[in-house]
């Protein structure tokens, strides 16, 4: 599987989104980007001390929060101790196991939203996320 972003085009990929790329950034980067995921920031993190063990927790939680802001990934707020962050940034919903942890992307065409409530005056629509959670392992 070829990764989202080819390690060459990691630098400019972060340039044109307005971020400079530090070594820290691209090591990062080149984790999120090898292909298609969800992963926590401590899934991030651990990969990350394993190829620079200079680099902090806390450099680590501002870049992947940095990329969120860039719109670069997605963070998913699954439940108060529980964050992903998702390279597939395009309209999709989710299906979260709550016990093995998986999370899957669902197509937004599989979800009909029937009625949203009516939002306040000025507010406008950014989208909306549904989490679908799941107990049990599949079989298949």
């Amino acid at each position: 599987m070829e990764p989202l972003v080819a390690k060459s085009d990691l630098s400019e990929h972060l340039r044109l989104r307005g971020i400079t790329p530090t070594k820290q950034r691209l090591i990062i980067a080149e984790i999120l980007f090898d292909k298609r995921q969800h992963v926590s920031a401590e899934q991030i993190l651990d990969k990350v001390v394993r190829r620079d063990a200079t680099v902090s927790r806390a450099t680590v939680y501002n870049t992947l929060n940095l990329f969120v802001d860039k719109k670069l990934i997605t963070a998913l707020i699954i439940d108060k101790f529980k964050d992903f962050y998702d390279t597939n940034t395009s309209s999709h919903h989710h299906i979260y196991n709550v016990d093995t942890g998986d999370l899957t992307d669902v197509s937004p065409d599989h979800v009909v939203i029937s009625r949203l409530p009516s939002l306040p005056s000025g507010m406008e629509l950014e989208g909306a996320d549904v989490v679908i959670r799941v107990r049990g392992t599949s079989l298949t």
